[in-house]
């Protein structure tokens, strides 16, 4: 995707959050707040030098607290798009968990009591499959055993 068809903020939060993740905007970072402090002595510590880091620190902050979400939200958007496309190539995996993000805090408790289940029956056969709902859990288990029967009496 060209970023130049992108608006103004989306192409200056991705540079900012390029450049502030590096170890080098951490080591200038460091080297302002070693500056601020030789500085003391000079200003005989007084309010205005502690406003000047005080005032500064919290600009800096309340700026990339939105420059930091937005990478964030497209990130997380971006990571739904690849786990909804795993979810539809899968023949196996349930198109419901396309949306999970959508869900309520107890529709996601359903489906989390589900991957539970599948988990403790799983530990049974030391094998981990997955499957799509509560009620079904039982019968692919079930039918893993089937296939593992038969592929031992293939042997």
């Amino acid at each position: 995707m060209k970023s130049s068809g992108l608006p103004f903020f989306e192409r200056f939060a991705a540079k900012v959050t390029r450049a502030t993740g590096r170890p080098s905007a951490f080591i200038l970072a460091c080297m302002v707040i070693l500056i601020w402090i030789v500085t003391g002595p000079v200003f005989h510590f007084s309010d205005t030098w502690q406003l000047v880091i005080n005032t500064g620190t919290t600009i800096i902050t309340f700026l990339m607290v939105f420059v930091i979400q937005h990478a964030q939200n497209k990130d997380s958007v971006a990571l739904q798009l690849k786990l909804n496309e795993l979810i539809a190539a899968s023949s196996k995996a349930s198109n419901r968990l396309v949306d999970i993000e959508d869900l309520s805090a107890e529709e996601l408790e359903t489906l989390k009591k589900f991957y539970i289940k599948l988990s403790e029956l799983s530990k049974q056969e030391k094998n981990i499959h997955r499957t799509h709902s509560i009620d079904e859990a039982h019968n692919t288990h079930q039918d893993k055993l089937r296939v593992q029967e038969q592929g031992q009496q293939k042997r």
